[in-house]
């Protein structure tokens, strides 16, 4: 008897990919056929689709995916795997990131080793992890008027052209203190490394149930980044300052009044991503964070 073909952890693969990247189309179509070839259905998201103008595959939206797709192939950066990772979370869809340009936190995979990264994933053969999701909301007196995930973090900031803004922050049911500053990030243990850290922010381990609040350029020194247990909402309430505005992974924004308040909580959902057997967090920040420059 001749072999049998391994056998497949997954059956039906979506794909993601960053729309305006030269070359994706072609790209997207090599991955597709690759994964065809490892047994599995194929289908893009929508937006995909009609972005590269690629046929030859089912097309789906985010909701269709969730629910028909039993994996997500996101093609692109950070950027494109953040904007995928907020609407398919609440399926509990496990997500695999390929990395068009320099690799990315959480597109780990090169995109001149994805097959032989994808082809073992696809039988099972994988590091799983699981990425705490923010929950905001802005209030308008007694009135949600916008609502977002965020997977990195939600800002509260001052617009270009305006001076600093007077914030007060309460955290569950305690007053902390009122600050001035350009803007206050809350950022997750994945959005550590973004904004937060060019702030001034501590890095968070992914394993830690905890979020950050960092100030933007602070009026007083002394208002340092603090480390917080996600276990209850932080609030920001706009005190002073003119054109303040709330944005939620740097895609989505609204426009805040003195007297608004944006509260961010811990999703009731997490994002779950796979890496190749032998993925490293620490390896990553080495990589990234270019610890190793200097050692021979």
């Amino acid at each position: 008897m001749g072999d049998m073909p391994a056998p497949q952890r997954f059956r039906h693969a979506a794909i993601v990919g960053k729309h305006q990247a030269h070359g994706v189309r072609e790209l997207l179509e090599d991955v597709a056929r690759f994964l065809v070839q490892q047994g599995l259905d194929v289908s893009l998201e929508r937006g995909t689709a009609q972005a590269t103008g690629i046929t030859a595959y089912d097309v789906l939206d985010a909701a269709q995916l969730g629910k028909q797709c039993d994996v997500t192939v996101v093609v692109g950066g950070d950027g494109t795997m953040l904007g995928i990772a907020r609407e398919l979370a609440r399926f509990d869809m496990p997500l695999i990131g390929i990395n068009q340009g320099r690799l990315g936190f959480i597109t780990d995979i090169p995109v001149d080793r994805f097959r032989e990264a994808l082809a073992p994933m696809v039988r099972g053969e994988f590091e799983e992890e699981h990425r705490a999701m923010l929950d905001a909301s802005v209030w308008r007196d007694s009135d949600c008027i916008f609502t977002s995930v965020a997977l990195n973090d939600v800002v509260v900031s001052r617009s270009a052209t305006a001076g600093m803004v007077e914030l007060r922050v309460d955290i569950g049911d305690e007053f902390v203190a009122n600050m001035r500053a350009d803007g206050l990030i809350v950022a997750s243990p994945t959005g550590s490394t973004a904004y937060s850290l060019s702030a001034g922010g501590p890095i968070l381990h992914p394993g830690i149930a905890g979020w950050v609040v960092v100030p933007i350029a602070s009026h007083t020194l002394s208002n340092r980044p603090i480390v917080l247990p996600d276990s209850g909402p932080v609030r920001i309430t706009v005190v002073a300052g003119r054109d303040a505005s709330a944005n939620f992974d740097m895609q989505g924004l609204a426009s805040l009044l003195h007297g608004d308040q944006v509260r961010v909580r811990r999703w009731a959902h997490k994002v779950r991503f796979l890496h190749p057997r032998g993925w490293s967090y620490y390896a990553t920040l080495r990589r990234k964070l270019r610890w190793y420059e200097g050692v021979v």
